[in-house]
């Protein structure tokens, strides 16, 4: 394992009984970059979170946490979490149960007092912080979760659908907090179905799909282009070259679509094209959406859950 990732893992696998629920978590992610887990339901992202929690003990392969091996105690004491489903306690207020939860991870009084006041600013929950938890929305129960997930100041942030419940203007507050965390250097591993929330604050994304990681890829700059071209003709040849310049997606008697690198990498291929004896009629570059890498990727023998 090496000591640079904040997390580590390798075939990280779980089984309940007969039944597989993560076959190969092999991933890594480094220090102070929001890192997305995507798949279909089913495909066992929150089974895979729970194992690096140490909440599910895994059935095989190994994986380290904070430089810690998955499930010590050491590798959760840095850790922050918001579950997808969570259930407070209704008769406490906002302001209580911040306070609480700072008592449970050993803070001091002037130290839970300045973080509750911060926190409670951040998820704009200051002025119905000592109003019952039974009288807030789903968004602002949603919003208050996230805040208790911060309130030790952690180094790595679960975050399980964080924006599912909430409206737009919730959603955007909830982006721009994940990128503060970012800029202080925090780690975010943050699931959710929401992709455009994903494409607008994550580094890189992996797919899970059936229990395995099957794709990563880095969204710094954007979903990675695709290069369409028309030819006089498509030969297996010619696709079999343009493999070693990019990613085929697809391909007729005449056009065939490419992911590629960057748009720098479009003129060499012309170039090889061309001294291959291929005559290119047209060729364009368009950014796909995450959505559209989401449905490439997963494929379409999968059904909505």
């Amino acid at each position: 394992m090496n000591d640079t990732w904040v997390i580590e893992t390798e075939g990280l696998r779980k089984a309940f009984g007969s039944k597989v629920a993560v076959a190969d978590l092999s991933l890594q992610v480094a220090a102070g970059e929001v890192f997305g887990f995507l798949g279909p339901n089913g495909a066992g992202k929150t089974t895979s979170m729970k194992m690096l929690l140490g909440l599910v003990h895994p059935t095989g392969g190994s994986g380290r946490v904070m430089g810690h091996p998955v499930g010590s105690r050491e590798s959760r004491r840095e850790v922050g979490f918001l579950p997808e489903h969570f259930r407070f306690h209704e008769w406490m207020t906002g302001r209580e149960l911040l306070d609480f939860h700072g008592q449970l991870y050993g803070l001091d009084a002037p130290t839970r007092a300045q973080r509750l006041t911060q926190l409670l600013a951040d998820v704009d929950l200051t002025d119905a912080a000592d109003r019952p938890l039974h009288t807030y929305s789903k968004g602002m129960q949603q919003r208050l979760g996230l805040a208790q997930a911060l309130i030790h100041r952690p180094k790595l942030v679960f975050l399980d659908e964080p924006t599912s419940g909430l409206d737009p203007i919730g959603r955007i507050l909830v982006r721009d907090l994940i990128l503060r965390l970012r800029s202080e250097g925090v780690t975010v591993f943050f699931n959710s179905h929401i992709l455009g929330d994903v494409e607008a604050v994550c580094d890189r994304v992996v797919f899970l799909k059936r229990g395995r990681v099957i794709h990563e890829t880095s969204l710094r700059d954007g979903v990675a282009p695709e290069l369409r071209l028309t030819l006089d003709g498509v030969s297996d040849d010619l696709i079999q070259g343009l493999t070693t310049l990019g990613t085929v997606l697809n391909a007729t008697e005449r056009d065939v679509w490419m992911r590629i690198a960057d748009e720098s990498r479009v003129p060499e291929i012309i170039r090889w094209l061309v001294n291959q004896g291929a005559s290119v009629h047209s060729a364009s570059v368009q950014r796909p959406s995450l959505e559209t890498l989401f449905l490439e990727t997963i494929g379409p023998d999968e059904r909505a859950g």
